[in-house]
């Protein structure tokens, strides 16, 4: 049963998502709620992304000293692929925001409490097996161009890759596949993510929903991963530390797209779990005050 419940969600007879057509005005909306969440959010944001820039640049050290160079810009490049998993907390800080809830720091955590929190880690552990998958291709494209022998230094391996004809040949079949990696992830979990968050649906509609999302608008999901793509470089370049602001920012981001994209829920159906107010008790209650009480119907 548990299994068929993080395929299958709530109900297998559910109707699924319905699928809206955005256009580019959608996602320059969404990008401009994505900053207005990350200001009035910020401490909240960096903290919940410091691990990003943190985890970037220990992999660059460990790449560097262990004379595995050629690795480095998969690394980087990787971190794409394991971006929707990173920014979890960040679309349920959005998600609380937009229903007017507390929006404190340890509210990032809430996902724990979700429905959909098997499905949530399994796809989560797709993500990470994509990444590790394309970590293990661009070695062998290496291999395959150059060779065991490891570069000797920085400024070697540049000169390799712009200079020769093996360094142009790795570098366009290196980013083509890398291309490819790229658009898979973001066709299964451009909405599967906050849809998971956001309703009982299971695993299989999340992603099937992501993939209808994607097909209905090809366009507009081809900008979208662009301009992700493009963010995630400019906040790689000094050192990885701008990803403490842009990874956000896109968090934040895809919540609001994921909202553009698919059709509110408007039936009765168990929503995210939100824990109950504390009733108030008060000392003169005591004893009286240790037992639970009757809700008035």
């Amino acid at each position: 049963m548990a299994h068929s419940h993080v395929i299958g969600g709530e109900s297998l007879s559910q109707a699924p998502p319905q699928i809206r057509t955005i256009g580019l005005a959608d996602l320059k909306d969404a990008l401009a709620r994505g900053l207005d969440d990350f200001l009035a959010m910020p401490s909240h944001a960096v903290f919940l992304c410091l691990i990003y820039p943190v985890v970037g640049f220990v992999l660059a050290r460990i790449v560097l000293g262990a004379n595995v160079l050629p690795l480095l810009f998969p690394l980087a490049a990787g971190f794409a692929l394991i971006g929707p998993l990173a920014a979890l907390g960040l679309y349920e800080m959005s998600r609380r925001r937009e229903q007017g809830l507390d929006v404190s720091w340890k509210h990032a955590l809430d996902i724990r409490r979700s429905p959909s929190l098997g499905a949530i880690m399994v796809l989560g552990l797709l993500l990470v097996a994509i990444f590790l998958t394309w970590i293990a291709v661009a070695q062998a494209i290496y291999v395959a161009t150059f060779g065991y022998a490891p570069a000797a230094s920085m400024p070697d391996f540049a000169r390799q890759v712009f200079t020769t004809p093996e360094g142009w040949m790795l570098a366009i079949v290196g980013n083509f596949v890398g291309f490819l990696f790229a658009v898979v992830v973001l066709t299964i979990t451009v909405v599967s993510f906050p849809l998971l968050l956001d309703r009982d649906v299971g695993l299989a509609v999340a992603i099937l929903t992501s993939v209808r999302a994607v097909l209905a608008n090809p366009v507009t999901m081809a900008f979208w991963g662009l301009i992700v793509a493009a963010l995630l470089l400019i906040g790689s370049l000094p050192a990885f530390l701008g990803l403490a602001v842009v990874v956000p920012i896109l968090g934040h981001a895809t919540w609001h797209l994921y909202r553009k994209v698919i059709e509110p829920d408007l039936s009765d159906r168990p929503r995210f779990y939100e824990p109950r107010l504390r009733e108030q008790r008060h000392a003169a209650d005591f004893p009286a005050a240790l037992f639970p009480t009757r809700r008035k119907q």
